[in-house]
């Protein structure tokens, strides 16, 4: 085996020096009669399921990329692995054709694939194993794994090379399985609850739904620009018109906005939307799911979140009743008399507090600015803020005590807005002032086929959206979304400084 044993006992080779020894063994492979790169292989079992339900004596077949590899002379033990597990291999010549044992001895390399059958025994230290008798190589690695116990520490190849991460990461690993399993997961739940999931445009000749900056394209057949959504919220609302009473769609958005440890320019969203509900019921719903998340996938509803030595840096309590409060009763806390305030007063108030505001921003979003950072920012266990200013969300429904306000939650956890969820503005007319407010402000054009289908009649209803990727990032612990996205947006190398 091809493999240094003790990787601290040597000096490493260059990437030259490694690339080549490959390249030697794959030819010498070849020599041996054997096909580097092959094809359709039968197998009984992965890796990790077959620890699962291991049994002495079972004929079986694995595929798997060797991991580690202990070569005792007419023994090698070496382990084959994906990303749901390793299982160990017991290789011996007295068990396989000479030819076959010397060529994986000199030709096989740390993260070649290979497919093996034979039985499973407990070795004399009780390790579950193959009795390894035929071995196929399924392709062959030209390039080298990362190092077993340093794994990839730049973060920028990590990133870039998720393949490598996920390789030597087992954390990685488990957070990534974790994410589907949580997608799959909350389809199921929905399903059970008679929500039907549907798939609605992502071109979009009108981008709506939310305000943010899409990206644009063209499409040439039809001669016309289109944008990348940035919500599907205005395609499922006409399906309420149509006469669907629960629906839901997951599936990504994009915004050309800033990248940050939260922010990425293309985004998982789940959207509900329930006819004859309001938002008090989304909240349930939302409140009851996330809780089933997280005790399906955590075995608790108390997320202890841990940096790269191990210690504890932030619990996050789940336990149900979750707090519900008013908008601007947070706001109070920060300052009692924050909306006795005028305009003027609570910009210079801003400067006392240390919060920074630009020139041009309305009172409203001064507020909102404030708010950000010395209350969201600050509030990890769950908090459903409530009853916020009609500015901030135009596709809601007014209080109707106070019509200043709208009929909405914001749902802060681990210090970020995970979930908006409204009672739906159902009423076309408000619906365009509304949007004909925004867009004046924004330069953004308004969407008259969904003011149209409005004049249908939508029912009233409630609807919820929740960040995946911020989700997943609280439940496990994770402290960037890049950590919790396989494929992250980079600048590309030759426009990145270094």
């Amino acid at each position: 085996m091809n493999a240094p044993t003790d990787a601290a006992a040597v000096t490493p080779p260059d990437e030259n020096e490694l690339l080549a020894n490959r390249r030697a063994n794959l030819a010498k492979m070849r020599e041996f009669g054997v096909e580097p790169f092959g094809g359709k292989y039968e197998t009984t079992h992965a890796p990790g399921a077959l620890q699962e339900v291991f049994a002495e004596g079972m004929a079986v077949s694995v595929a798997g990329r060797v991991t580690a590899s202990r070569d005792m002379g007419k023994t090698i033990f070496f382990d084959v692995a994906d990303i749901g597990g390793r299982f160990q291999c017991f290789f011996n010549a007295k068990n396989v054709p000479e030819e076959t044992f010397q060529m994986f001895k000199e030709c096989v390399d740390l993260g070649d694939w290979v497919g093996v059958t034979g039985s499973t025994f407990l070795t004399k230290t009780q390790e579950p194993s193959i009795k390894v008798e035929t071995l196929t190589v399924l392709s062959k690695a030209m390039r080298p794994m990362p190092d077993k116990w340093h794994g990839v520490a730049d973060r920028e190849i990590k990133y870039r090379q998720r393949y490598l991460d996920l390789m030597s990461n087992q954390r990685s690993r488990e957070v990534f399985l974790m994410r589907s399993k949580i997608m799959a997961e909350i389809r199921v739940w929905l399903a059970q609850r008679d929500y039907l999931e549907v798939e609605t445009p992502m071109l979009q000749s009108v981008p709506g739904g939310a305000a943010a900056r899409p990206f644009e394209t063209f499409h040439n057949a039809l001669g016309q620009p289109f944008f990348l959504r940035i919500a599907p919220e205005l395609y499922l609302k006409r399906l309420l018109v149509g006469g669907f009473t629960k629906v839901f769609e997951l599936n990504r958005n994009f915004r050309n906005e800033g990248i940050s440890r939260r922010h990425n320019p293309e985004f998982t969203m789940l959207e509900a939307y329930q006819a004859f509900a309001d938002f008090e019921v989304m909240a349930d719903l939302v409140e009851e799911l996330v809780c089933h998340l997280a005790m399906k996938f955590c075995g608790t509803l108390t997320i202890e979140h841990k940096n790269e030595e191990g210690e504890v840096t932030r619990t996050i309590d789940l336990n149900r009743p979750w707090q519900r409060t008013p908008y601007r009763d947070l706001l109070r806390r920060v300052d009692p008399q924050w909306w006795d305030y005028t305009p003027e007063q609570r910009r210079a108030k801003c400067q006392d507090i240390g919060v920074e505001i630009s020139a041009g921003m309305e009172d409203y979003e001064v507020t909102q600015q404030v708010f950000e950072k010395k209350i969201e920012e600050k509030q990890f266990n769950p908090c459903f803020v409530t009853h916020v200013p009609t500015e901030l969300v135009p596709l809601a429904k007014q209080n109707r005590a106070d019509g200043t306000l709208v009929d909405v939650y914001e749902l802060i956890i681990n210090g970020v807005e995970v979930s908006p969820g409204y009672s739906e503005l159902n009423d076309p007319m408000v619906q365009r002032a509304r949007l004909e407010h925004q867009a004046g402000e924004e330069t953004q054009k308004i969407d008259e086929d969904f003011l149209l289908a409005l004049e249908h009649g939508m029912p009233p209803a409630g609807g919820i959206g929740i960040g995946i990727d911020r989700l997943v990032m609280m439940l496990t612990g994770s402290e960037s979304i890049r950590d919790v996205v396989l494929f992250p947006q980079m600048k590309n190398r030759q426009d990145s400084n270094g």
